[in-house]
């Protein structure tokens, strides 16, 4: 729950917690808020605990430099404590500071993304097990990130149209993809298991689940309604660090990276393949088949087709339907 003592006190809320009021007042969500928060500690103690106000240009200049002459952080962490900051001082102390728009972004390298061929796929798939191999199946099968799929809630999944509904994706977009046919038994027995789980769990007088964007309290009772709930649950309930309410949340990712590094492993695969590796994976074998990268592009989500045109590894040759590349294993 919400530290209301300062405010009880009559004492103005603490930094952190008006960074923290601020990141879910725009509905950001949790690992922003920890990584924000995280940054905006470690600038504050970098210049002995003083406040942010106190500091300037140069200030920040000087921490971002730090970063990555001292602490030799990758662009992509510059970048996101660049972030922070910029979001501390315009969105939380309401200060227009021109120059930190000018203060000068890291580039991260332009590398090629990890790429597994068809037997490869194949081969790590065969090496997972029940719920695993259903999420990375689905991670390949979808072109999903794997955030984007441990979220995925049952109202989700339209079996009888063979599409999966997308909800707040990157950049806070909704987009449809395909279900792949060859899943659709496999989901229903994970379903059923699922659904299974949640009567026992409003048995024993529990059965909810995290509602985004104030939903919980328009609709009292959806979060236990089933077409709510997580396709993906965790096995065990836990807390929620935001409100304190113990609820069944999804899957975390950990446990599937961890997963598919023992089976890239076994598979006895030299590439640094990763759970994200699928969706790259996904994009290239819908190019070699000779689907339009329009197409590619909707499907993956971007808002750009040049984000999409790192998988030009052939040529355009287009495309009317679309089938997943796991149905042609």
């Amino acid at each position: 729950m919400q530290d209301t003592s300062n405010t009880i006190s009559g004492q103005p809320p603490k930094l952190l917690d008006q960074v923290k009021d601020k990141i879910r007042l725009k509905h950001y969500s949790i690992r922003t808020e920890q990584a924000y928060t995280d940054w905006i500690k470690r600038y504050i103690l970098h210049f002995g605990k003083r406040h942010p106000r106190e500091l300037g240009a140069k200030d920040v200049e000087q921490f971002l430099t730090h970063l990555a002459v001292n602490g030799r952080v990758s662009a992509s962490t510059q970048n996101q404590a660049r972030c922070a900051l910029l979001f501390l001082y315009k969105e939380v102390l309401s200060i227009e500071l021109p120059w930190l728009d000018n203060v000068e972004q890291a580039k991260a390298p332009k590398r090629l993304p990890v790429v597994l061929n068809r037997e490869e796929v194949q081969a790590i798939l065969s090496r997972l097990g029940g719920t695993n191999w259903l999420i990375a199946s689905l991670l390949y099968g979808t072109g999903m990130r794997i955030m984007e799929c441990l979220r995925l809630r049952v109202q989700d999944i339209d079996m009888k149209r063979k599409e999966i509904l997308i909800r707040d994706g990157k950049g806070f977009k909704d987009r449809v993809t395909m279900l792949p046919v060859s899943l659709i038994a496999p989901l229903q027995a994970h379903l059923q298991k699922v659904r299974e789980l949640h009567r026992s769990d409003l048995e024993a007088g529990a059965g909810k689940v995290y509602l985004p964007y104030a939903l919980e309290r328009k609709y009292p009772n959806a979060a236990k309604e089933w077409i709510w709930q997580y396709v993906f649950p965790a096995n065990k309930l836990s807390t929620d660090p935001r409100t304190g309410a113990v609820r069944r949340h999804h899957v975390q990712e950990q446990a599937i990276q961890r997963a598919v590094k023992q089976a890239v492993r076994d598979a006895g695969s030299t590439k640094p393949a990763t759970p994200h590796t699928f969706r790259h994976s996904f994009a290239t074998h819908l190019l070699e088949g000779g689907y339009d990268i329009r197409t590619v592009q909707e499907l993956l989500g971007h808002a750009d087709v040049s984000t999409t045109m790192i998988y030009t590894h052939v040529l355009n040759k287009g495309g009317k339907g679309v089938m997943s590349p796991l149905d042609s294993l």
